[in-house]
Formats: C-alpha cells, structure tokens, sequence
C-alpha cells in the first residue's frame, strides 16, 4: 500500500513530537519577538510628523491669540523618507520653531531626543492663514484715488504677503494708488500713498496688548506717520515716552 508523507506535528512518538513543536513555537516567537523589537528600536516618521503637526497647531493658535487675529489656518507637514532610522528616543521629544521668526508660510521645525542616544532632525511644513483682506472688485489704474465701490473684503492666504495687507475697506478708502492694480488683487500698503493717518501733536488712544489682555490709554502724537508705521507718542498718564505703531486713525499700540 502507498503511503503519504506530510510535514506536520503528527508523531507516533507523542514525547517527540512535543518537544518538537514546542521547539518550533519558541523558534517562532523569539523570530517575531525580534522583529517587533527591530522595529521599536526607531522612531518612525509618522512619529516625526506627529510631534511637528502638534507643535505647529499650538504655536500658531498662541501666535493667534497673542497678536488677536481673526483667521483660519491650516498646517501640512512634509513627508519624510520612510527609510529614516533615528533611534528610539527613551524621553519625550522636544520642538522647536527654527525659522522663520513667526509660524507662517514656510517653516523648519526642529525635532530633538535628548535622552541616551541623542539626536536632532529638521521637519519642514507650510502654515497657510487665510484671513478677509481687501481687493479689488475692477482694474485701477495708477494715481486714481480708491472709493469704497472700488474694493471689497475677500478671504485669501496672506502667510506669503510681506508687504503689508489691508483688513478694512476705510483704510483703504481715500488713499491714492501708486501703481495700477487689476480685478481681485490684494490691496497692500505698498500699492498706496498714505495721507497721514496721525499728525504731531493728535491725541491718540494708545493700545497695549498682551495675549487676551488689553489696557488703552491717552496719549499725544509726537510725529506725523501712515498706517502701520511707528512713531513716538508721549503717554499722558505717565508722561514717559514711546513707540507705538499706527493701527488706524488715532490709533496706536505698542506690545507688553
């Protein structure tokens, strides 16, 4: 009669055939048990990016907050190559904002293990904030005077605009273009000759800001000076003098 033959734990010897699957079993867990370790040995980059984004959204919340900007943002952190091997950290990762100063636009974290085996990496990542800033509603050309049928508030990605743009229609209002301007561009200090918004000599209502806290005070205009730049005002309260910048007509604050 023909037999068979199976690889399997089946044994006419019962005491052999424990001792070899037992054998098999342990050979099998110390295999996996080893992989698992292999791979717990590295902080994965899905770690990595992990720490970034949660860094990155309490930063800009508390950049938010302190400056009191209304806005909405939206943060992507790079991917990172999956082949990276950075070794298991044994404390709890630290971030940092390398640059730039403020958590807007293009930004390089920096990611550190400062337990038993040291290490640093830098995770790159892109902060969109999106606010309502003033744009055109048609094409102007240059030395026309701006009216309010001329712009209007719409939401758009100011983390790449440097030059300084316009949240309220009035401050647009009145000035003269520098430079002619087409259907739905963003309006910014530069396209303006700016009247002055403060003369030497206004009483001016100074702002002081810390986070949610915020203190006004009189004050009296020490220079002429335009929207957003900084001049020196005289505090009526304590007569000392300082820098404030123009928010507005009027206007002016200075950071705690």
């Amino acid at each position: 009669m023909n037999t068979k033959t199976t690889n399997s734990c089946r044994e006419s010897n019962p005491f052999s055939l424990r001792r070899r699957c037992l054998s098999l079993l342990a050979m099998a867990c110390l295999l996996s048990l080893g992989k698992y370790s292999y791979a717990d040995a590295f902080t994965s980059p899905t770690q990595l990016i992990g720490v970034t984004q949660g860094f990155l959204e309490f930063t800009v919340e508390d950049y938010l907050a302190t400056g009191q900007i209304d806005g909405r943002y939206e943060i992507q952190v790079n991917n990172l190559d999956p082949r990276l091997r950075l070794a298991e950290c044994d404390r709890e990762l630290t971030a940092t904002l390398e640059s730039p100063a403020q958590p807007m636009g293009r930004v390089i974290v920096r990611v550190r293990c400062e337990g038993a085996s040291p290490w640093t990496i830098f995770v790159p990542a892109q902060v969109r904030l999106f606010r309502d800033v003033v744009t055109v509603t048609h094409p102007l050309k240059r030395g026309m005077v701006v009216d309010y049928a001329d712009v209007t508030l719409r939401e758009r990605d100011v983390s790449q605009i440097n030059q300084g743009y316009i949240t309220a229609t009035e401050l647009a209002v009145g000035q003269k273009l520098l430079r002619p301007v087409v259907t739905d561009q963003v309006l910014t200090l530069t396209h303006l000759q700016q009247n002055a918004a403060v003369r030497k000599g206004d009483h001016v209502v100074i702002s002081a800001r810390s986070g949610t806290l915020s203190v006004k005070m009189p004050g009296e205009a020490l220079s002429d000076g335009g929207l957003s730049e900084q001049i020196r005002v005289r505090n009526l309260n304590s007569k000392r003098v300082i820098k404030a910048r123009i928010t507005g007509p009027g206007q002016v604050e200075v950071a705690l």
